[in-house]
């Protein structure tokens, strides 16, 4: 139970860095970008076997892992343009709605129990997604002509969370998990550098030192939030169906909760069920197993 917690207390504080993005006009790509080579180094002194470059590929999961850093910065790319297009209402929808991607796997893959009590914990979780991530009165609205745009970032990121549940139950060992997380943020750290390159070829980059702390101050807790998800999924309080969903949920609620308090959001009649429903779901979840 502890990693799951401090995997969504990690969470929460990636949610707490972006809202101080704004505060500080910090560019979110270059933060970004020097976020996951922060993250990669973070793993790398976590790592505490000494490895040589010439021995990754040897991993089974290796290039899994080159793919899901690949994976990683161009969702993160989907979810920028879909916040131009369509809102951040939608792009926080498409996020968090995705963990139906990695729940339905733990039940069909897996053949993880499904019971009543559990159907109906999800069910009521994903409606408090829904509910808490909607900041409108309109809800959301999506043009259909860039409706590709949140599907995209709904299955991407889906994929992600599958992806290392799968890869961390058939591939990585016990003491490789800093190592295997260490992989995933060097390839998207990598692209990330490509995107900066082609946006300087074009004369859109401009540097400030200020972007680098930020990603300092975001790369740690993305770190963690990896870290102790994967030694979550290992764990026997739940399984992945489970998890994936109390995990999910709690980072939306404390998320809320944190807004309120650090930065006096304020929220709807609609926010509050969301959190209420919730905190129903997650009980519900849990005491199914």
């Amino acid at each position: 139970m502890i990693f799951l917690l401090l995997s969504v207390l990690a969470s929460t504080l990636i949610f707490v860095t972006f809202k101080l993005f704004e505060r500080f006009k910090i560019n979110i790509l270059q933060a970004i970008v020097a976020n996951y080579w922060v993250a990669f180094s973070t793993a790398i002194i976590a790592y505490r076997t000494s490895v040589s470059i010439t021995q990754l590929p040897q991993f089974g999961w290796f290039y899994y892992a080159l793919a899901l850093g690949a994976l990683f910065i161009l969702v993160f790319n989907l979810m920028a343009i879909t916040t131009q297009q369509s809102g951040l209402s939608v792009v926080s929808v498409a996020t968090k709605m995705s963990l139906v991607i990695p729940v339905l796997f733990g039940l069909f893959y897996y053949k993880e129990s499904i019971g009543f009590l559990k159907l109906f914990g999800i069910l009521l979780a994903l409606t408090a997604v829904y509910l808490t991530s909607i900041r409108s009165k309109q809800g959301i609205n999506i043009n259909r002509k860039y409706i590709l745009f949140p599907v995209l970032v709904f299955i991407g990121s889906g994929i992600i969370d599958t992806s290392i549940k799968f890869l961390e139950e058939s591939f990585v060992a016990q003491n490789d998990i800093p190592l295997f997380s260490a992989v995933i943020f060097l390839a998207a750290g990598i692209v990330g550098i490509f995107i900066l390159i082609i946006q300087a070829i074009r004369g859109n980059f401009k540097f400030e030192f200020k972007n680098i702390i930020g990603g300092i101050c975001l790369g740690i807790p993305n770190y963690f939030s990896i870290y102790f998800l994967v030694k979550t999924l290992r764990s026997d309080i739940l399984e992945s169906s489970g998890i994936f969903t109390v995990n999910n949920v709690a980072i939306v609620t404390l998320s809320t909760l944190a807004g309120i308090i650090l930065f006096k959001e304020k929220l709807s009649l609609r926010n509050w069920l969301g959190i209420i429903f919730a905190v129903i779901g997650i009980f519900l979840v849990a005491m199914s197993f």
